[in-house]
């Protein structure tokens, strides 16, 4: 009887082309999937950076409103501008910037021209950031009194910024100081 050597074949080890392809097709749709969330994370830390910069100086010129005694009626800021504080005359009205209200906040109309001595007449830039990006600050004030003596004053500070590219949400800080 003549002898036969049966040779068993091990089953195949390994990836076939076919798969390889599909592996390759989802790894790329995933890398250019990321791809497009880095130039929408670099604009949007961006864009925090530049609100985080205006928030700043908002709250810096606000208080330096707040720490002014109520009787007075302007001040020289510490970058040379001269703010109103509202008059004691005119008691429970706005004066300066003109007001808006958006779902249901008193905000500072940026679409009315601007108020002497309640708007820096030139857009304010930021000498600590080096992207040299111009604000528009404005504000209102709004007194509460008997005629002559002042008893509280509400001030309403708006700052946008101005030129760029798309739309920056302007920023609006209320706040109120009593005796």
């Amino acid at each position: 009887m003549p002898f036969t050597i049966t040779i068993r074949r091990r089953s195949e080890a390994g990836f076939s082309l076919l798969e390889m392809m599909f592996a390759t097709v989802i790894l790329l749709v995933g890398l250019v999937a990321i791809a497009q969330l880095v130039p929408a994370t670099i604009l949007l830390n961006f864009r925090n950076r530049t609100d985080s910069s205006a928030l700043v100086f908002a709250q810096r010129e606000l208080d330096q409103f707040l720490d002014q005694p109520l009787f007075l009626t302007s001040f020289t800021d510490a970058i040379g501008n001269t703010c109103a504080l509202g008059n004691a005359t005119p008691v429970n009205t706005v004066q300066g910037s003109s007001l808006a209200v958006v779902n249901n906040q008193v905000v500072i109309d940026f679409t009315r021209t601007l108020v002497p001595n309640y708007s820096f007449a030139i857009p304010y830039q930021d000498p600590s950031d080096p992207s040299g990006i111009s604000y528009d600050v404005r504000w209102a004030v709004i007194v509460t009194g008997n005629g002559s003596t002042v008893s509280s004053k509400r001030f309403i500070l708006g700052i946008r910024q101005q030129g760029g590219n798309g739309y920056f949400q302007p920023i609006t800080l209320d706040t109120t100081v009593e005796k």
